[in-house]
């Protein structure tokens, strides 16, 4: 049986539709009466595992989750700079929540009654207190040398900062176990810390992040290389925590928290409920209408459509993708694409099926109407970028559920290309083949 046979790719095809059906199923299941647990993954190669349960993470409009509202300390910000700091600090938080593991958060600067504010939603979070502790820390970090005159000590800050930071990764020091967090500075922040090192042999220089002392390690030699450790009593959670705000950079002014709440699913079980079986209603009806239409034709398409749900559903769970209201809405809209590929190459095949044998119309059917799919889908992806604003573009929207619909719809264009261009074609191929036999 040859790699490249039609029959081959549709054996190949069903295998994987079979393992995108297995992540698809919920965690418990009943089958004829009996009830099935889904496995989870739990892979160990070496030093090496990985984890996931294929869970399905609903957004806040679904599950619920927490809303956070932060107060900007802007006292001390000039007039001219106020927009740019507050700008700063919503992309400052933004990007910890989502090192933090929280799937499309929505972040939100609002002014009120002249105070500014940073709206936090965290979806599934329902006890945000390590959230919190995240997002309001300032992470402002500074070495400091130790001066003594007399019997008075003093504390001298360095010009190496936070702001010299390349990367902070947790590790484990080789002699005792405990975690640590490695820094690595630019290559001008290299150079400031072999200065700062060669002048403070044999003394301790304390490491303060938000004005705290964290580490204070005592320097052995001067230390070249733009590498440095910060050690301490804290657990591999600290660690990562102190990672993350260091990446993420530090917030440009001060925030506090004037409010939280836990908040409810907008859209309550039932509802969601009554969404789902109105789709399936509604997807019933297309494969139906294919069927009616076109016959055997619209049996391949339905059992492509049927693939293309398999393996979206599985993705969603694989990627992670947080669903929300307007991201099942770009799925919806991705199987009307899905659906509208087909037609175009059903109503070409009709055409060209008189002029020629089966094999050779249906080939030329698929050439002919790609120009046409391929404009249609490269218009909605284009369409879908601008949505998701993957840079960040100031005269764009940033709303964590505008993404959430782009990025569903892109992941539906992308899922239905393959359904209809390899799934599809396949399955016509072996049809038409056998309709001549």
């Amino acid at each position: 049986m040859r790699l490249s046979s039609p029959t081959t790719k549709i054996i190949l095809i069903f295998i994987l539709a079979a393992f995108a059906g297995l992540i698809s199923l919920p965690k418990n299941f009943n089958i004829l009466g009996k009830a099935f647990t889904r496995p989870d993954l739990n892979l160990k190669v070496g030093k090496f595992s990985i984890s996931r349960t294929f869970d399905l993470v609903l957004g806040l409009d679904l599950a619920g989750g927490s809303h956070l509202v932060f107060e900007a300390d802007t006292s001390k910000v000039a007039a001219e700079k106020l927009d740019n700091a507050i700008s700063g600090v919503r992309d400052v938080i933004e990007r910890r929540v989502n090192l933090f593991g929280v799937g499309e958060p929505n972040v939100q600067t609002a002014s009120f009654e002249g105070k500014q504010r940073i709206i936090v939603e965290l979806p599934g979070i329902k006890d945000p207190k390590d959230a919190i502790d995240l997002i309001g820390k300032t992470a402002q970090l500074v070495f400091v040398e130790i001066s003594q005159e007399g019997d008075e000590v003093k504390v001298v800050p360095t010009d190496l900062t936070g702001a010299d930071l390349k990367s902070a990764d947790v590790s484990f020091d080789q002699t005792s176990g405990k975690p640590v967090v490695s820094l690595e500075f630019t290559d001008e922040g290299g150079k400031k810390f072999a200065e700062i090192t060669a002048r403070n042999v044999g003394k301790q220089l304390p490491i303060l992040l938000d004005n705290q002392a964290i580490s204070s390690p005592v320097v052995q030699e001067q230390i070249v290389g733009g590498k440095a450790q910060i050690s301490g009593d804290f657990s591999v959670e600290e660690a990562k925590t102190m990672a993350i705000q260091l990446n993420a950079g530090a917030l440009p002014v001060p925030v506090s928290l004037v409010e939280e709440r836990t908040v409810g699913a907008t859209l309550g079980a039932e509802s969601v409920a009554k969404s789902v079986r109105a789709g399936l209603v509604g997807l019933a009806m297309v494969l139906a209408f294919m069927v009616a239409a076109y016959g055997g034709l619209g049996l391949v398409a339905a059992v492509g459509l049927i693939i293309f749900g398999v393996l979206t559903f599985a993705l969603y769970k694989i990627l992670p993708v947080t669903l929300t209201l307007p991201g099942i809405a770009g799925f919806l809209l991705s199987v009307g694409m899905a659906v509208d590929s087909n037609i175009l190459i059903f109503e070409r095949f009709k055409e060209e099926k008189g002029k020629r044998p089966l094999a050779d119309a249906l080939e030329v059917s698929f050439g002919r109407a790609w120009d046409s799919i391929r404009d249609a889908n490269i218009a909605t992806l284009l369409t879908a970028f601008v949505l998701a604003n993957p840079f960040d573009w100031q005269f764009l929207h940033t709303s964590g559920p505008v993404r959430g619909f782009a990025f569903t719809l892109a992941l539906g264009i992308a899922i239905s290309l393959f359904t209809g261009i390899v799934v599809s074609r396949n399955l016509l191929r072996v049809f038409v083949r056998e309709k001549k036999q």
